[in-house]
């Protein structure tokens, strides 16, 4: 049976299994350290797809109260709540912190120091924590405090309850009325030493080792947000000024919005390249459609001259949807308008084809019907289908004609009717056309297909269900 560490490194970590045995050859030493020291003592790894760590080992000293009341073995780090583990992933060098948050959300002294392998690559961190102990605060100075953000009246020796903001991903930050820390949360004395360079910047203005800080200062005693792009990290800064009868203090509010800047870039650059596969395969379709028509003028044969058009239609239909997505290049979700498409399909093969005057009427009833791209093909496909049997079937010997296409929403589902007022279907036979149909309905739209029975022409359904990929606007 696999230990802890063995397990956990192989599911979240890709580390070698040299690099493991090293680990374990760790853990087994563990419980040793903790009695020596009377701290609890860690190992993390840090995750192969994730910018967090994990714990793999732990041991806690016999003697000592409870500082964890579960095992932690397997809970998620955040460099929010423990910088020091992360600074010695990316430093390669031991780091420490006088307050860190525990995963139960009480205050530690941290000690960190890197594992290395044979490489000299770190493979993990060891890490000792020991609980921070406070004395009582005279309560005639608590009347010096900006407020109460800053910390609790605890009694003698005993656990302090961290405030809020330690529990916070955003950096909270209070200087005084020379732009001096007077107190910041976990998150944000990593914001400060990170950017700063220094591990202690006591009696040191902010806006001086954080000068792109300077602009919000300089506001005054103005509520003041600003969006910050410094060293590819980028943030937005809210300054809120605190007034009280002792002192002027500013309270900064700093949300890191590096990831989510990252993540909309990598959005961005996606949306584009999809968007020029789309124009290429918009292209691609074009040149396939120029290279039937010239095979077309050279064939005299009028049975393969309507086979050509057939396939020149279907071409058509295809390089509709990219159309429409192109349209709009705001697109990002591909969407794709259904009654547009189908507009466009069935007005492209009236003005193509030799039968004589017949119109179309589209009936959707206000319903705004989209669907993604994929799907949007299935249905191109399944309308230039049904439309070409009618204009090649249904009105032989008529001199004009009329053919419906009609969307209903119909609870959870989407009906698409196509009629025609002409000489009707004597009977149902098997084609490649039929059988296309047939497959993209059930197959691409999950629905069904189906001929009604009518007076006078033909009248197909097509019934397929809103999802996610076919859904309805405002209908």
């Amino acid at each position: 049976m696999l230990s802890n560490v063995q397990s956990l490194c192989r599911k979240y970590t890709n580390l070698a299994a040299t690099d493991i045995e090293k680990l374990l050859e760790l853990e087994a030493t563990l419980t040793y350290y903790a009695e020596l020291t009377d701290c609890y003592m860690f190992i993390d790894c840090m995750l192969e797809n994730l910018p967090h760590a994990i714990v793999v080992a732990e041991a806690f000293p016999k003697k000592e109260i409870g500082l964890y009341e579960k095992s932690v073995i397997g809970k998620f780090v955040f460099e929010s709540f423990e910088p020091a583990v992360f600074a010695a992933f990316k430093h390669k060098e031991k780091s420490s912190i006088s307050r860190a948050v525990t995963q139960e959300g009480i205050t530690v002294e941290q000690y960190v120091v890197p594992i290395f392998n044979e490489q000299q690559q770190v493979i993990a961190v060891l890490i000792q924590e020991k609980m921070v102990r406070m004395q009582t605060t005279p309560k005639d100075d608590f009347h010096n405090m900006p407020f109460a953000l800053i910390e609790h009246i605890v009694e003698p020796n005993s656990q302090p309850m961290p405030v809020v903001s330690d529990l916070l991903v955003e950096s909270i930050i209070l200087t005084n009325h020379e732009n001096k820390v007077i107190y910041s949360n976990p998150a944000g004395y990593h914001f400060i030493s990170e950017l700063s360079g220094l591990e202690n910047f006591d009696n040191v203005a902010l806006d001086k080792i954080l000068p792109f800080l300077q602009e919000v200062y300089d506001q005054g005693d103005d509520v003041f947000f600003l969006e910050i792009t410094i060293d590819r990290k980028s943030f937005i800064v809210k300054k809120i000024p605190i007034r009280s009868q002792y002192d002027k203090v500013t309270l900064l509010i700093i949300h890191d919005l590096t990831e989510l800047k990252l993540k909309e870039n990598e959005l961005m650059m996606k949306t584009f390249a999809i968007r020029e596969i789309h124009h290429r395969v918009k292209n691609n379709l074009q040149t396939v459609t120029s290279l039937l028509r010239l095979q077309m003028r050279n064939d005299s044969s009028a049975a393969n001259a309507s086979a050509f058009q057939e396939a020149l239609n279907r071409i058509y239909s295809i390089s509709s949807v990219y159309e429409l997505i192109l349209e709009n290049e705001e697109n990002a979700e591909e969407k794709v308008d259904v009654i547009a498409l189908a507009k466009k399909i069935g007005h492209k093969m009236i003005g193509t084809s030799n039968t004589a005057r017949i119109q179309l009427a589209f009936h959707h009833h206000n319903i705004q019907l989209f669907c993604h791209s994929k799907k949007a093909v299935s249905l191109a496909l399944i309308i230039c289908e049904l439309l070409q049997n009618a204009l090649k079937y249904a009105f032989i010997g008529c001199e004009e004609g009329i053919i419906d296409i009609q969307f209903l929403q119909e609870d959870s589902d989407i009906a698409l009717h196509i009629s025609d007022n002409g000489v009707g279907m004597q009977e149902v036979k098997a084609s490649f056309g039929m059988e296309m149909i047939t497959r993209l309905v059930e197959y691409d739209l999950a629905g069904s297909f189906s001929i009604i029975p009518s007076e006078e022409g033909t009248h197909t359904r097509i019934q397929f269900p809103v999802s996610e990929e076919v859904f309805i606007v405002n209908g």
